[in-house]
């Protein structure tokens, strides 16, 4: 089956007048299977969203090769456009109007039958709401007219960036039920988010990338392996004995506000709790409690990109 998105040796640097020129993308290879949802992470000036504008042909690289579902970009884009659909930041409608007529009106401008608007308003969940305007509807039910009119087309690729972002609990929920059903349709959906523990929920792979490079790709289970060991946390009666003690075994150790410690979860990997158990009884410390955490996607993201300092906050800098 042909790769959704195929993306090799990739350059782009922004010049202005006599600004220092910006490298958002520094030689990215990228493959984005086809089916389910491909998660596309990384710190802020990663080159995450410049990637995409390459991808669907609103910015042009300086060199290398781009191939969305088997064609050439910018070249072949209109061969495939019409089997491309995307929500790239926030989705502008007129608010007096419905979202059901704003719909229409998008169908009958590219030659859509109006039956496909109630088959998009039906999978997104919006049908009950169509009627209102859109000045009246929350910023979720926004992100999923925007997601409506993305499908219009029935796409094989769907590139949603940042689909959650601003959303409240409830709107989170929403969109993640949407995003893993729409993944389960044999689409390919691409999401492009900051949300880690969102991610790990809906995605099949995630592709993670740094300073304009993709660092790791693969399944999220593969990532979470390779780079987020599973730690522990502990209790017992000396915990500033059992932290020297682990310390020195090679483990990094955190204490915990109520006095138990966090075992394992960088570094040296806790591989067998039972080693952690015989390594503090040979030294007279008894535990109280023992508790296995699992791995986390913010983990691994965290050790892979260098840590919250390689640009998690929000600078100036490319996405």
């Amino acid at each position: 089956m042909t790769a959704a998105i195929e993306v090799r040796g990739l350059h782009k640097v922004y010049r202005r007048g006599r600004r220092p020129a910006e490298r958002a993308l520094d030689g990215l290879d990228l493959l984005v299977e086809a089916g389910g949802v491909h998660g596309f992470l990384g710190p802020n000036g990663s080159g995450k969203t410049t990637t995409i504008r390459v991808l669907l042909g609103l910015a042009r690289a300086d060199r290398g090769e781009v191939r969305v579902l088997g064609r050439e970009v910018p070249a072949r884009l209109p061969d495939v456009v019409g089997s491309v659909g995307a929500l790239v930041e926030n989705p502008l409608f007129l608010p007096g109007m419905s979202g059901r007529v704003q719909l229409q009106l998008l169908a009958q401008s590219v030659g859509i039958p109006r039956t496909r608007v109630e088959e998009v308003l039906e999978l997104v969940r919006l049908r009950d709401r169509a009627d209102d305007r859109v000045k009246g509807y929350s910023l979720g039910m926004r992100q999923r007219l925007g997601i409506a009119a993305a499908l219009l087309k029935d796409p094989r690729l769907l590139v949603l960036d940042e689909p959650s972002n601003g959303l409240d609990p409830a709107g989170m929920k929403e969109m993640r039920d949407l995003v893993r059903e729409l993944g389960t349709e044999g689409r390919t959906v691409f999401l492009s988010s900051h949300l880690l523990g969102e991610v790990q929920q809906v995605c099949d792979r995630v592709s993670i990338l740094s300073r304009g490079r993709c660092l790791v790709q693969g399944p999220v289970g593969d990532v979470l392996r390779a780079h987020a060991g599973a730690g522990v946390t502990l209790a017992v009666d000396d915990p500033n004995r059992a932290y020297a003690v682990l310390r020195e075994a090679g483990y990094d150790v955190y204490g915990l506000p109520d006095r138990r410690l966090q075992v394992g979860t960088t570094g040296r990997r806790v591989e067998d709790p039972a080693v952690i158990t015989r390594l503090l009884g040979e030294q007279g410390l008894w535990l109280r409690e023992l508790t296995p955490q699992a791995a986390d996607l913010e983990t691994a993201f965290l050790e892979i990109t260098g840590g919250p300092d390689a640009g998690l906050a929000g600078s100036g800098a490319r996405q």
